[in-house]
């Protein structure tokens, strides 16, 4: 039974009479339809359509959680309250005792105030609240990493990456048919034209994979760049084209100085693009 206490994530409530209206508004993850015990996967964005935070929403009898990287929940609390304005709504910790555990590799844990399956994709398990493991069984980050799904902060950097290139249309968490919400009309441009030139896939080498922000080259030309990795199997920001283009040719693919071979993961919907044109 996998399992690993994330001691890096922090639980936000969101209370008030106007909590679901306020929060469908702002992120890109569908809020209305969402009953108490099911869980969304999003985020809220920049105006120009970027990244600021990624979350796991859960529906709770009164309100919702939201479940966050826990650097990022005081920043997050502070963005919402910004858009709060007049509306009816409470934003505060859940409290210290609400504990985010990730358990895989098994059926629905026994433990919990609140559980759900990862809504991201199936295969990831289990995500428990105010159940805090013993023993920590399994590493969550290579489990992560072998499914080829990314983490914000290590795979990508908050404010700097759009939903498109760390895959968040391809696991649900963008509803593309809700209303508007922030950075709606960049996200939909790119969907709708198909014009993500990015986006994270995984890597592996024959030798331990090298730290994020490592440069990702090819020829000699820079395709983009390492995230986080687990012994020989990494995850990396790449441009596609570029990338089906040295595949194509033949050319050796490197992570710093270890040769690396791209795949994206089998659960993802999109493809490698032909081969630029010279």
């Amino acid at each position: 039974m996998p399992n690993q206490l994330l001691t890096d994530r922090t639980v936000i409530a969101v209370g008030g009479a106007d909590a679901t209206s306020f929060l469908h508004n702002l992120v890109t993850c569908e809020v209305e339809h969402l009953q108490p015990g099911e869980a969304a996967f999003g985020g809220l964005l920049s105006p120009q359509g970027k990244i600021l935070f990624d979350f796991f929403l859960v529906r709770r009898p009164k309100g919702f959680w939201l479940d966050v990287a826990g650097e990022l929940a005081g920043d997050l609390v502070q963005r919402l309250t910004f858009y709060r304005l007049r509306a009816d709504v409470s934003l505060g910790p859940a409290g210290e005792e609400i504990t985010v555990s990730a358990i895989w590799d098994q059926h629905e844990p026994q433990a919990g105030e609140a559980r759900f399956v990862d809504p991201r994709l199936d295969a990831m398990g289990w995500r428990a609240y105010g159940a805090k493991a013993d023993e920590a069984t399994g590493d969550y980050h290579a489990h992560r990493i072998g499914l080829g799904m990314p983490h914000g902060g290590l795979d990508f950097a908050y404010g700097d990456a759009y939903p498109h290139e760390t895959l968040m249309d391809q696991f649900g968490g963008v509803d593309f048919a809700k209303g508007c919400y922030v950075g709606q009309e960049v996200v939909s441009r790119v969907h709708h034209r198909g014009s993500a030139r990015k986006r994270i896939v995984q890597v592996s080498g024959e030798a331990p994979l090298p730290e994020p922000g490592t440069p990702v080259t090819a020829g000699g030309k820079t395709v983009g760049a390492m995230g986080s990795a687990s012994g020989k199997m990494g995850l990396a920001m790449l441009r596609l084209d570029r990338t089906r283009e040295a595949m194509d040719e033949g050319v050796e693919i490197l992570a710093g100085e270890q040769p690396v071979i791209p795949r994206i993961p089998d659960w993802a919907a999109f493809s490698w693009p032909g081969a630029a044109v010279a």
